[in-house]
């Protein structure tokens, strides 16, 4: 920048010392006197008439291609600047004008910026070197234009050494609201950056997300190409491919260029939607060469020509496709209209472009509205026809009217009116009719601060110079065989919102929705997208959302999380269930078959009792170790049947800590007693002395039963305290919630059922021992057999709670309880049920004796016992099982009835026994039978 300046400075100096040129009269394209003047740059030609290929010398070149849309763009500024000298806004000042035509081309730009730098009121056209401009006064104190951002902004760069206002109408780009670069610029137009914001909000509104751009190289087209990218990226659009179009007619690779875009638009078939920033002569040899091609697209036009008639005139224009534009809002056009209708009053000497105009329209007389702006771009000036000017130059004016662009009028009038307002300001305390009166760069203040209005409305430029007022949605619709560009929608820039004219444009818009513009087709809701190998993110495939998750709208770019605690959701889900609440209730069949096999339990318990109480004073009862520990084991399988119920139900703490605690404790009192009848057989049977000695002084029923039980209410005591069972959600299965105890200890739990495994070890290894005892009263054998069900059952168990989970895990432990209870209730009580029901014959005192006293001499047999005396201890005779505890009143006769049999008993034992083995008979006192 700097840089730039010192060579400008260089040249100035140069051309400061150098002897002047008198410009020739023909650069200046229109003009009037005033007592301010301001500057207009015009781009009213397309392009330069190249001679050779190469300039030879540095002449300005001879222009062609009259656009008649910015040929009205200048007569919209006379007619403002008509208008206001004609007003009361600025009283005995007149507004001047110089007017040139920029032709396209930067160089022909700066050229007439020299001439609106140069001195005021010289003879000659010089431009003086000076270190400060404050007191300088130029030819113009304002400039109008230009129209294209590259030319506004070389253009720019030059105002910017005398601080001359330069107000755009219509140059976009975002880099001009930049005031660092650009003190003196500002523009009555948006930036690009609400256009391409604008853009970007329709396409992803339509749908659309796989998109091709086409763009001019120059500062304009690349500046808009990364706005317009920034913008895609914000709405996740992809941009498939960027085409870039020679900025100027000239160029001689044009043509080349343009068929190229043709063919990479054609190549993707998948993008129907193409986004166009060119200027209005790019997009008319684009579109004639589409039609040719039968490419049917969606163009997004942008405001450069979106309501450019001369592109949709185009012969057979609907072939291309939809077009979608956005153009700058129009204004009142009724004063505007009045002027072109009289157009022919006004003079022209002063006004080469009017001049032009009247001879073009002269000589495509012979052709018709829709091709005279074909005719008038494409007439060289060597076929100019003279000879029916004035005959045909007012029979053509509503073609001028029809080739106006609201928008960009508009905009110009903005410009003039923002101009004369400020103008205003300064003329206040001041002789504005003395053209020094003030400097260019008092404006800049002014024009910062400016209120101004145009009809209803109220503007004012924003802290970077620009006027902000928005767009019209345009769309180009066919009517009676022409194409018609209607006003769509309006575009609030502030609010980022399209606000519809009515339902019919509504619906215009709905059907733009039925094309189809993606790299790879919408992912339905369920379904979410996984990118490929491709760079774009728009190019994916669809896959199914996975368990516990879902996706509810269509392209979705990945699935949402079900709360896992609360909600699950299938494969391929649109939604998250709410998750079922589970556990093993009272109307599950499995938990009313395992309850009623527990009823069963309960009910054979209270009956066994009913019999032992009703058989109360027979050998069998009085043999089960008396009536309080029958009670108390059938008390004991009583409550672990009823703590199966604990298992059944919503789970709860109370429920949780009851059911271990009172299966444990009352399944280990069971097995306390049940040890007590073990041991007593050994104690009963033993021949070995020392061992029934020990036993002896061991055997103690009641504090066995209580240190046993005791000890386990201990264990269930600390569990409930330091690590107590609680309820607990299991979400481990995705579709419900499993409503469980959890243990709080697994040590606990396992040393709880550990001890019974140990008191149970215990009673088998006891009943093991005396499994050989007399068949009608062997108890012995029956509790083994339950022992052996008991650890069975347990054992597996282990592995069985360890692998299963859901609502059925309590069933496991509740199958376990009952075998268990049954196993031992069977083995236990069972028997000596039939006995007492099925055997009554072997239920008496006499059949009691005589298998005592077989058991006792074939044991003493075996012994081969050499001698007893029956005398010296009448009362101590063996007992038939370890818990054959008759406690009855037995009479003397009785007794030594018994003894003289036991005797004949004994006696036939020894002559089965070697003489010489010896031993003693374990006795008992009689009077405990």
């Amino acid at each position: 920048m700097v840089l730039l300046r010192i060579l400008f400075l260089c040249f100035l100096t140069i051309l400061n010392f150098s002897q002047p040129c008198q410009i020739p009269d023909d650069f200046v394209a229109a003009s009037s006197p005033g007592h301010i003047m301001i500057g207009g740059l015009f781009a009213v030609h397309n392009k330069i008439i190249h001679s050779e290929k190469y300039y030879r010398r540095p002449e300005i070149q001879t222009c062609e291609g009259f656009e008649i849309s910015m040929f009205l763009q200048t007569l919209a500024m006379i007619h403002s600047i008509e208008m206001i000298n004609n007003s009361s806004l600025l009283p005995g000042v007149k507004l001047g004008y110089e007017i040139y035509d920029t032709c396209t081309e930067v160089t022909v730009a700066i050229a007439a910026t020299l001439r609106f730098l140069s001195k005021f009121n010289c003879s000659q056209n010089i431009v003086e070197f000076q270190c400060n401009y404050s007191n300088y006064t130029p030819r113009v104190k304002a400039v109008i234009g230009a129209s294209y951002s590259e030319i506004t902004m070389a253009v720019s760069r030059m105002l910017n050494l005398q601080l001359i206002p330069q107000v755009s109408y219509a140059s976009t780009a975002e880099i001009l609201s930049d005031k660092v670069r650009f003190p003196s610029s500002f523009r009555t137009v948006p930036s690009d950056f609400y256009q391409t914001k604008a853009m970007a909000h329709l396409i992803q509104k339509s749908g659309w997300n796989w998109i091709g751009i086409i763009t001019t190289d120059d500062d304009y087209g690349r500046l808009a190409l990364g706005t317009f990218g920034a913008q895609a990226s914000a709405n996740n659009l992809c941009i498939a491919f960027r085409e870039i179009l020679p900025a100027f007619l000239s160029d001689s690779t044009i043509e080349v260029r343009i068929n190229q875009t043709l063919e990479k638009i054609m190549e993707e078939r998948h993008v129907n939607v193409i986004v166009v920033f060119l200027r209005q002569f790019h997009v008319f040899n684009l579109f004639n060469k589409a039609i040719e091609r039968n490419i049917n697209k969606v163009w997004i036009a942008s405001d450069t020509w979106s309501a450019a008639v001369k592109i949709s005139t185009i012969p057979n224009v609907k072939r291309v496709g939809k077009v979608v534009g956005f153009a700058f809002k129009g204004g009142n056009m009724s004063s505007f209209h009045d002027f072109i209708q009289n157009l022919h009053l006004m003079p022209n000497e002063n006004n080469k472009l009017l001049s032009e105009y009247i001879m073009l329209l002269s000589s495509c007389s012979h052709v018709k509205d829709n091709d005279l702006n074909y005719c008038i771009a494409n007439y060289s000036q060597e076929n100019w026809d003279y000879r029916m000017v004035e005959s045909n130059f007012s029979l053509r004016n509503s073609f001028l009217l029809h080739n106006a662009e609201p928008g960009h009028v508009h905009s110009v009038q903005l410009a003039v009116s923002a101009l004369a307002y400020a103008i205003r300001d300064q003329c206040r305390d001041r002789n504005c009719q003395n053209p020094a009166a003030f400097q260019p760069w008092e404006l800049l203040e002014a024009l910062q601060n400016v209120k101004f209005t145009d009809g209803d409305s109220e503007f004012q430029f924003d802290s970077q110079g620009d006027i902000n007022t928005g767009y019209d949605v345009l769309l180009w619709k066919e009517i009676n065989g022409h194409m018609t560009i209607i006003n769509m929608a309006e575009y609030d820039s502030e609010k980022d919102v399209f606000i519809f004219k009515d339902s019919e444009t509504e619906k215009e818009f709905s059907n733009l929705k039925q094309i189809q513009s993606k790299c790879s087709k919408e992912c339905s809701p369920g379904q979410m997208k996984k990118t490929t190998q491709s760079q774009h993110t728009c190019c994916y495939e669809c896959v199914s959302c996975p368990e516990n998750h879902y996706s509810n709208q269509t392209d979705m770019d990945h699935c949402f999380l079900c709360n896992n605690k609360t909600h699950w959701a299938p494969v391929n889900s649109t939604m998250c269930f709410e998750k079922q609440v589970e556990y093993l209730s009272w109307n599950d069949w499995f938990a009313i078959l395992l309850l009623t096999l527990s009823a069963l339990g309960i009910v054979c318990t209270f009956a066994v009792g009913i019999i032992f109480t009703r058989n109360l004073n027979t050998p069998v009862v009085k043999s089960s170790g008396g009536l309080i520990i029958c009670y108390l084991i059938l008390l004991c399988h009583f409550f672990s049947f009823l703590s199966t119920s604990f298992f059944v139900g919503e789970p709860q703490d109370f429920k949780c800590k009851a059911r271990q605690t009172l299966f444990g404790v009352s399944f280990a009192l069971c097995i306390s007693c049940i040890l007590t009848k073990s041991l007593k057989i050994l104690l009963a049977f033993s021949f070995d002395p020392r061992l029934q000695k020990c036993l002896k002084r061991l055997y103690k029923p009641v504090l066995i039963i209580v240190i046993c039980t005791g000890v386990q209410i201990i264990i269930c005591t600390m569990w409930l305290i330091f690590a107590e069972p609680f309820v607990e959600e299991n979400f481990s299965i995705p579709q419900v919630i499993i409503l469980e105890c959890d243990e709080g200890s697994i040590m606990a739990f396992g040393t709880m059922l550990g001890y019974i495994a140990i008191l149970a070890f215990i009673c088998f290894i006891s009943a093991f021992k005396g499994r050989k005892l007399p068949a009608n009263y062997n108890e012995a054998k029956f509790i083994t057999f339950g022992m052996l069900i008991y650890f069975i059952a347990w054992i597996i168990f282990i592995p069985i709670y360890a692998t299963t989970f859901g609502k059925y895990l309590p069933a496991v432990e509740i199958i376990v309880i009952l075998i268990s209870n049954y196993g031992i209730l069977c083995c236990t009580f069972f028997p000596k049920c039939y006995i007492i029901l099925y055997k009554q014959e072997t239920n008496t005192k006499s059949a009691f004796l005589k298998t005592l006293y077989m058991y006792s001499s074939q044991s003493a047999s075996s012994l081969n016992v050499s001698h007893i005396s029956l005398d010296s201890r009448p009362s101590e005779v063996p007992l038939p099982n370890h818990n054959f505890c008759l406690k009855s009143s037995v009479t003397l006769e009785q007794r030594k009835s018994s003894q003289s049999q036991m005797a004949g008993y004994i006696q036939s034992a020894r002559k089965r026994t070697a003489k010489n083995t010896t031993g003693t008979l374990p006795r008992k006192r009689m009077s405990s039978i």
